[in-house]
Parts: C-alpha cells; sequence; structure tokens
C-alpha cells in the first residue's frame, strides 16, 4: 500500500519555528510531527510514502532519509512547483501512488494528529464497496469548518456544509482518506481543492462514505492548538499505559522527558509538558502546559507554562514565559525577563519583559 502525505506550504501559522525547519519537522511530543504519521502508516503495511510539498524539499528529503533506513518504509517527494491547493498534489503525483495492485491509497493532511485507526480504516473501506472513504470528527463549535452530513447508519455522505451559520451537524473532515485509484481519474493537474471539488462530486454519485474517528483530533498547524494537541496526545499516552511517560514525585500529570535530558533537584513538571533531547533543566524549575525542544537550557527557578520553548534557548533564572510565548531557535531570555505571549524569532537576545502578546523582530 502507498500514501501521500499533504505537506504543502510555508507554515505561517507555526513562525517563528518554521522559519527554522520546514512544518513537518517541528518537533511534537519530542519527534518531528511527521513522523508520527510515517510510523503509523508504517505500522498497518504501507511500503511507500509520498510527500507533496512545495518548499525546502532538499531539508526534508535529508531528514527523512535517516528515517527511511530505521523506519523501513521507501519515501519519496512530489515537488510543486506552484501551490496546486489539495487535491493538485494528486494528480501530480499519480504515477507515484498508481501501479498493477489497484490497492486504494492513503492520503493525509501533515497538520492532523490522531490516534490514527488506519487499519479500522481499510476494513470500512472494504466493506461500504465505495470510491473513497474519510475520517470524521465530532467537534464542539462546527462553524469554524467544513461539516460533512452522512447517513448515520451506513456513513454515506450526502453533502459539505462550509462554516455553517445555523446548526446543521457536529462531524467535519479530520483530513485523512483513504481513496481508490479510480478517483484521480476525476482531479486535473491544477490548484484544485479536493474537500471543495473533488469530494462533493464522489458524494454526489454516492461513493463517498465517512467514518467517525475514535479517540483524539487535532489540527496542530498553530500554537494555540499545537498546546492543546500535546494534552490530548499525551493523554492517549497515558490510555495505552506508555512507558514513554515520566514518573516520580516532582512530575504532575502526563510528561515526555528524553532519556538525554538532565533535570534538577526541586523541580516541579507537569502537566503536558515534553521535553526534548539535551535538554537541561536547572533546580528549582516549573514547568506546566509547554513544550521545550532539543538542546534548550532552563535556568534557575524559572517558570514556563503555555509556551513553546524553540530549539537551543535559554530561559534565564527567575525568569517567567507563559500565555503562549514561543521562543524561536537560539533565543536568549535574560534573568528575571518575564514574557506574556512574546513571539520572538529566532537568534534574539531578550533583556526586557515583553508585557503584553507582541512578536519581536
Amino acid at each position: 500500500m502507498k500514501a501521500l502525505i499533504l505537506v504543502g506550504g510555508f507554515g505561517t501559522r507555526l513562525r517563528p519555528l518554521t522559519l527554522s525547519v520546514p512544518k513537518p519537522l517541528v518537533d511534537f511530543g519530542n519527534k518531528p510531527m511527521i513522523l508520527h504519521q510515517i510510523e503509523a502508516l508504517k505500522a498497518i503495511g504501507v511500503t511507500e510514502v509520498v510527500l507533496a510539498i512545495n518548499y525546502q524539499p532538499e531539508v526534508m528529503m535529508n531528514f527523512l532519509k535517516d528515517f527511511e533506513a530505521k523506519l523501513g518504509i521507501k519515501i519519496t517527494c512530489s515537488q510543486e512547483t506552484e501551490p496546486l491547493g489539495t487535491a493538485g498534489p494528486l494528480a501530480l503525483a499519480r504515477d507515484k501512488l498508481i501501479d498493477d495492485s489497484g490497492e486504494p491509497f492513503f492520503v493525509l493532511n501533515s497538520d492532523v494528529i490522531s490516534e490514527y485507526p488506519l487499519k479500522d480504516m481499510i476494513e470500512f473501506h472494504k466493506s461500504h464497496g465505495g470510491e473513497a472513504s474519510i475520517m470524521v470528527t465530532k467537534v464542539d463549535e462546527p462553524s469554524k469548518y467544513g461539516v460533512v452530513i452522512m447517513e448515520e447508519s451506513t456513513g454515506q455522505v450526502e453533502r459539505f456544509v462550509e462554516k455553517p451559520k445555523i446548526f446543521v451537524g457536529n462531524k467535519i473532515n479530520a483530513g485523512i482518506y483513504l481513496l481508490n485509484p479510480s478517483v484521480l481519474d476525476c482531479i486535473e493537474l491544477r490548484p484544485t481543492s479536493i474537500e471543495k471539488e473533488v469530494f462533493p462530486k464522489i458524494a454526489a454519485e454516492k461513493k463517498l462514505y465517512a467514518m467517525v474517528l475514535s479517540g483524539f483530533w487535532m489540527d496542530i498547524g498553530q500554537p494555540k492548538d499545537y498546546i492543546s494537541g500535546l494534552r490530548l496526545y499525551l493523554d492517549s499516552l497515558r490510555k495505552q499505559s506508555s512507558p514513554l511517560l515520566a514518573s516520580g514525585t516532582n512530575i504532575i500529570g502526563n510528561v515526555l522527558v528524553d532519556e538525554t535530558a538532565k533535570i534538577g533537584e526541586g523541580c516541579l513538571i507537569g502537566p503536558d509538558v515534553a521535553i526534548g533531547p539535551g535538554c537541561v533543566v536547572e533546580s528549582g524549575v516549573r514547568l506546566s502546559r509547554c513544550t521545550v525542544m532539543r538542546g534548550v537550557r532552563i535556568k534557575k527557578h524559572a517558570c514556563v507554562s503555555g509556551s513553546i520553548i524553540g530549539w537551543h534557548s535559554t530561559v534565564g533564572q527567575w525568569a517567567r514565559a507563559e500565555n503562549m510565548t514561543i521562543l524561536g531557535e537560539d533565543v536568549h531570555v535574560g534573568d528575571e525577563v518575564y514574557s506574556n505571549g512574546g513571539v520572538v524569532l529566532p537568534h534574539k537576545e531578550i533583556k526586557s519583559s515583553i508585557l503584553k502578546p507582541e512578536i519581536v523582530m
């Protein structure tokens, strides 16, 4: 089986982190976002993953070469010279996706994090005999999304309603699809949308089916959702009794700590924290609801909550970073400095407090 991951563009919503690496390589739960998906695909027998990409393909491929060997899965790139939307890339990668087997292939949106029940999806797809299966997830606020109207018992999709003003349903497209090769025949090689153009056509022919996703789901393409997504992801590790979760008297709730990180005495860490490789957390530090990426140093008695600390940055003694503070790569926050929602571009030194959310160039 094959799979296509829609990697797409510049990751502007996750800046300043995406100024250092393409968005799929930003760490989430101590590994690059895209690796969560590739591992899930490998686990159900996918042998080749095609990345649809229009930005920095060399960086992506250099990085993923290591993982090809480790995971034993073929990873190739299909590069767009112009942005092709969410369906155009399938037409572009047609020759890579189609072989003699006639097997369906997966398409995943690279921002989506979930438990990836892909095995169940294959069984669902075979059982209904349609052309395409999409995963849907229930949300509390459907008005922000495109809502999928479906026949509850069979899962047959009737229609889509984009950002409904009145309540029509609470199931939205979760960005995980399983498609028969024949679907590629109705996609032209031009900028086009799978959600707005391709799926409505297949639904009109009564050949599109939706499966309700079990477990959590989050589009982690922006900081607020990234932090919420981390909580859901760690919670799901807890439900699976994952050995990856840290324990100890200084740990509250769900916490991931890389084995190469060092944590000093008298710290209080958690809930919902990920501490990456080579990090140094000095004594008396308080961390909650945050990600601390590779090579970061958090100095004595600092406090970080609801924030993302980018690679190789430093948070000074008695400093505080909170309220969605995001430090790009190699940012150094001075001692006793306070950041209330500061978004700081890479390679900066912060010597005075940031009292309200703002971007520091």
